[in-house]
């Protein structure tokens, strides 16, 4: 199996009210949420983002970790999987135009609304059956989109990685270490269906054959 690496650390840190959230949410905010629709994306705070739009800000510092650390270079296939709006992907482009990129996420909306310079290669996706050969990308990435399937699932989509993926691939997911960061977790999360302590996500790594490398959210 891979290893656990913060690939994200140079991703702008965020403030962010989880007993707020945690006292305000609803079963509905929850259910509009996990449509994965416009409220989510574009919507009020409550659903998701609150305004998901493009900003250099926050994944060109992380984007040069990513070349770092697999060696990427020009005619490399990078696959994101959930890909959203294709923000990272467009500054993987940005960072490097000789990549090959392509995205896929289950929001139409998302795929509807990408970024202009990446558009064109996105498409709308299930992770648990992707729609590529095998071998086929040096390198799969997929931030914070497993733990929004059930924990079967979640499985299926880690095959799905490995299935793809001919060299390297990176995830992350919501996990905790404590009481109170599972507190912090169960408050904060509109979208996820498996949240687990980080051991926990480590044997589902291995149950489902995953060798990529990996990383955590706790907010």
């Amino acid at each position: 199996m891979g290893a656990e690496k913060d690939l994200l650390e140079n991703y702008p840190k965020t403030t962010r009210n989880v007993d707020e959230r945690g006292q305000q949410k609803t079963d509905k905010d929850r259910d509009v949420a996990r449509r994965f629709g416009e409220e989510f994306f574009d919507g009020d705070r409550r659903y998701g983002y609150g305004g998901h739009s493009y900003d250099e800000k926050y994944w060109s510092p992380v984007v040069p970790t990513f070349f770092s650390e697999y060696k990427l270079r020009p005619g490399d296939e990078i696959l994101d999987v959930g890909c959203a709006k294709g923000f990272m992907l467009a500054d993987f482009v940005k960072h490097e135009p000789g990549l090959s990129v392509r995205g896929i996420d289950i929001s139409e909306y998302a795929i509807s609304n990408a970024h202009s310079d990446v558009a064109k290669f996105l498409e709308v996706g299930d992770a648990r059956e992707l729609p590529f050969e095998d071998n086929t990308f040096d390198l799969v990435v997929s931030i914070s989109t497993l733990h929004n399937l059930e924990i079967e699932d979640c499985k299926s989509a880690l095959r799905e990685i490995e299935r793809v993926s001919r060299q390297y691939s990176f995830i992350t997911v919501d996990a905790y270490r404590n009481e109170e960061e599972k507190r912090r977790m169960e408050w904060w999360n509109l979208t996820a269906l498996t949240v687990l302590q980080r051991e926990a996500w480590v044997e589902t790594f291995r149950s489902a054959a995953y060798t990529g490398d990996y990383y955590w959210f706790t907010p």
